[in-house]
């Protein structure tokens, strides 16, 4: 029998997984990522900014040169990205998009400034950055963007956007480990983008007893007693303990991370700039995802008869293109019917010519006016099999594309292919492959004594009875003492067959002159 209340505890894991999935699906998440040639500084900035905005980023994201913007936008819908920054280089400037999926508003900014992140901790004397601080996301804020105007209210609507919103009756203290700071300039008109790790810590004692909570201890060795460190607080640097003032003390609710962070008692919040840094000027907005119409330019500036001239001329656009679409479904629909038509035609003077042979009945005459999509492959069928029994014959494959090609029973449907034959195996007229011994018994040739025997040169051969040059007739001489017609032969007639006799005879001449 099984340990009860053990179910219990699966399914909470299972809740808590299904919440954690539902509150992961609702935060915004971004791809931070380049576009062209933009070398390795930026190249830098880029992973920077992508360390900034996690864990609800793609930190590893790979691009290819041959990627487009399609290609990343397609991606975003089932990864539920929500934002993209996209940074490019030109010639003169760097500049960084940060555009709203699925359509719009995009922003178009020019990085004035930038710093990275190693060389903002270069040059800090103590760094506080480890990688818990980037388990949870940074907390936003924005100074001065209250300002009246359409372009200031949607460029801190877009920040406010890719970051999680928070509770703030439901927060967790300690999941607050980092800040994000964008200032706005209304006089230089420039975004200030500050990134920076949060500390906490208690106020209301001395720098020596800060110091005993700590988790390194001071070094008392030259200390006659523990009250010395405790009032006077000797041996201990100005930079270990920071003045602390009324601009960074607050009252903590909650207990937080950290010896002597109570809560209802006095802390003071500090923050150790960690990077990167950039300094940011808004050029345009659009109003789609890259393209569309200009809601603000910070540059060119065009008065309203232009603005309804540019509407105009997108609004004729738009009606031409429907033009085209609407005539180019007519002419669809005017071809799809004619195809009907010719076919109809078609099966018309086969049900013909079929009820006028005899081949069918009336009943079985097939209608012309059936669907497209019904059976195409079983009408090319019926047609080559009529066609095979009127003519006699196969017919070509242009002629029935959808028919099949008839086979004998047990015979496979795949094409033919060629018969490779292995050595000494080929065909007769093959004379580097035929190596038979017996071809004459095989083939229907001639045997050796079977042939005629040569003029020329190889006359005078030894095997042929041993004539010598100008030797006429003779015993040897198969043709000695015969005229013309002798044997019954005529020119032109049938040859006898005296191979083996003929040799039989040149050998007993040979043994006689021998002898």
């Amino acid at each position: 029998m099984g340990k009860l209340g053990t179910s219990r505890p699966l399914s909470c894991r299972k809740a808590a997984s299904l919440v954690a999935e539902e509150t992961y699906s609702t935060v915004p998440h971004t791809f931070v990522f380049q576009r062209g040639q933009i070398g390795r500084n930026v190249g830098q900035l880029v992973l920077d900014i992508r360390r900034v905005m996690e864990p609800f980023t793609a930190r590893s994201l790979k691009v290819r040169k041959k990627n487009v913007l399609k290609d990343f936008v397609a991606v975003a819908g089932p990864l539920g990205i929500t934002h993209f920054s996209i940074f490019t280089k030109t010639e003169n400037s760097i500049n960084m998009r940060l555009a709203r999926l699925p359509k719009g508003p995009t922003l178009y900014f020019h990085v004035a400034k930038y710093t990275l992140i190693k060389d903002v901790i270069s040059s800090l004397k103590r760094h506080r950055m480890h990688e818990q601080q980037f388990s949870h996301h940074p907390l936003l804020v924005l100074n001065n963007f209250g300002i009246e105007g359409m372009h200031i209210k949607l460029m801190a609507t877009m920040f406010q956007n890719m970051f999680p919103s928070i509770n703030v009756h439901k927060l967790n203290l300690n999941s607050i480990k980092r800040c994000v700071l964008l200032n706005y300039d209304p006089v230089s008109q420039e975004v200030e983008f500050r990134h920076y790790s949060l500390k906490v810590v208690p106020v209301g004692m001395s720098r020596g007893v800060k110091k005993l909570m700590q988790e390194k201890f001071p070094n008392m060795s030259k200390l006659e007693d523990i009250s010395e460190l405790l009032m006077k607080g000797v041996n201990l640097s100005e930079s270990e303990a920071e003045q602390d003032g009324d601009h960074n003390i607050t009252e903590l609710p909650q207990v937080y991370s950290g010896r002597g962070n109570m809560a209802s008692q006095q802390s003071a919040v500090r923050l150790t700039e960690i990077g990167p840094r950039m300094t940011l000027q808004l050029v345009k907005i659009v109003e789609g995802m890259g393209e569309g119409k200009v809601l603000y330019h910070s540059f060119v500036s065009k008065t309203e008869e232009e603005l309804q001239e540019m509407l105009n001329r997108k609004e004729a656009r738009l009606k031409e293109k429907e033009e085209r679409k609407r005539k180019q479904e007519q002419n669809i629909a005017l071809k799809k019917e004619k195809r009907d038509q010719n076919k109809k035609r078609s099966l018309d003077g086969i049900n013909r010519k079929r009820q006028q042979e005899g081949q069918v009945s009336d009943d079985e005459v097939e209608d012309p006016g059936k669907p497209e999509d019904q059976a195409p492959a079983e009408e090319s069928e019926d047609e080559a099999e009529y066609y095979r029994q009127a003519v006699g014959e196969e017919p070509d494959e242009d002629m029935f594309p959808g028919a099949k090609r008839k086979r004998g029973p047990g015979k496979s449907p795949k094409p033919f292919k060629k018969r490779k034959l292995s050595q000494g195996k080929g065909p007769p007229h093959d004379k580097k492959s035929f190596k038979l011994p017996d071809r004459g018994n095989k083939y229907g040739g001639k045997r050796f004594g079977d042939r005629k025997p040569p003029e020329g040169r190889n006359r005078f051969r030894k095997s042929e009875g041993g004539k010598k040059f100008g030797q006429k007739g003779g015993k040897g001489c198969r043709f000695a003492g015969q005229k013309k017609g002798d044997a019954g032969k005529k020119f032109g007639g049938p040859k006898s067959f005296k191979g083996r006799a003929v040799l039989r005879n040149n050998r007993k001449v040979l043994e006689e002159k021998r002898t």
